[in-house]
């Protein structure tokens, strides 16, 4: 694996954000970089917002931005602040009661890399749960296998 690929996977980005102390600008870009839809033509105003707000060093409205832009699906279920930390949950299933739903949760001292944190987890989920576009096909039946009609018919 290529030193810029194990950089921007999500297992490093992930460790990165935990011992980061605060957001930089290099981490949150190698952060925009791993993410698949930033760059695509069809959104350049929502890209154009985050690169705006990058600029400006918003970090927890770019935070946001992006996790709208890649993770349509997702939504913060819950953002709360305990004993020096901020504790971030994202759901699909917003709408559940907690003890139902399946949230991504991170925390950290600092409120963006709290939320990259969990966007980066859910972004590794969906890695590894990816399916592919076309349906799988069962395997071939044994060759033993004989179908066997147990109707009467008479």
């Amino acid at each position: 694996m290529t030193a810029t690929l194990h950089h921007n996977d999500p297992p490093s980005l992930s460790a990165r954000l935990h011992h980061a102390q605060a957001m930089t600008r290099p981490l949150m870009l190698d952060i925009v970089h791993g993410c698949r839809r930033f760059p695509s033509l069809g959104q350049s105003e929502r890209t154009a917002r985050i690169t705006r707000l990058i600029d400006a060093e918003a970090w927890t409205d770019a935070a946001l931005a992006l996790m709208e832009l890649e993770l349509p699906l997702w939504q913060v279920r819950r953002i709360a602040y305990d004993e020096g930390e901020w504790h971030c949950a994202l759901s699909r299933e917003r709408e559940l009661p907690d003890w139902l739903d399946a949230a991504v949760e991170a925390h950290h001292a600092d409120l963006a890399l709290a939320l990259l944190s969990a966007f980066i987890e859910v972004q590794a989920l969906a890695v590894e749960a990816s399916r592919p576009s076309v349906p799988t096909v069962r395997p071939a039946p044994d060759s033993l296998y004989e179908p066997v009609a147990c109707e009467n018919f008479s």
